[in-house]
């Protein structure tokens, strides 16, 4: 193991001259510019699976739709937190987050599939969860430890939708 040595001076004056850059620092390894796109498309695909399990919860209805509608409920109310959660980070990043509805519909990697039929819903919303557990994968594979920071965010995110996927495949009859 090597030891860890750093000039305690050069950092101190580097914070000092770069201090306008926020919690940007020359240990920052990850694109930057890249990163807030990412990052922008996951809130665009977070808004719209907001958007999507509001409107089954509100749409959901049926002899066995009650349960059904209030996960959805719940779900949507934690995507509302995961877009919250990469909005503060892109704003951390000095990013803006962009929740222009005209270009969120076109960045997210999920669809808005309105529904009355519950099954349809149940299978749209497995689907989006399932697309999102596979970008929220690949983000996450290609930031590496470039920013750790956005690492963990993602890494929480993609943990709480692979449940929202066991919990929709609950609904459908499947599981392990």
């Amino acid at each position: 193991m090597s030891e860890f040595v750093t000039d305690v001076h050069a950092l101190r004056a580097a914070a000092r001259q770069e201090m306008l850059k926020g919690p940007v620092t020359a240990a920052y390894r990850a694109d930057l510019p890249r990163v807030l796109v990412l990052l922008n498309a996951a809130l665009a695909t977070e808004t719209v699976c907001v958007l999507r399990y509001r409107q089954h919860h509100f749409a959901a209805t049926g002899l066995n739709a009650e349960p059904v509608a209030e996960e959805f409920l719940r779900h949507s109310e934690e995507e509302q937190h995961h877009a919250d959660l990469l909005a503060a980070r892109i704003a951390q990043l000095g990013g803006t987050p962009d929740l222009d509805p005209m270009r969120v519909a076109e960045r997210a990697h999920t669809t808005y599939v309105a529904s009355t039929d519950l099954r349809e819903m149940i299978e749209e919303n497995l689907v989006a969860e399932r697309v999102a557990i596979a970008g929220y994968t690949e983000m996450i594979s290609w930031l590496g430890d470039g920013d750790p920071t956005t690492r963990r965010v993602l890494e929480e995110i993609l943990a709480s939708e692979e449940e929202h996927a066991e919990d929709m495949l609950g609904f459908l009859g499947g599981g392990h």
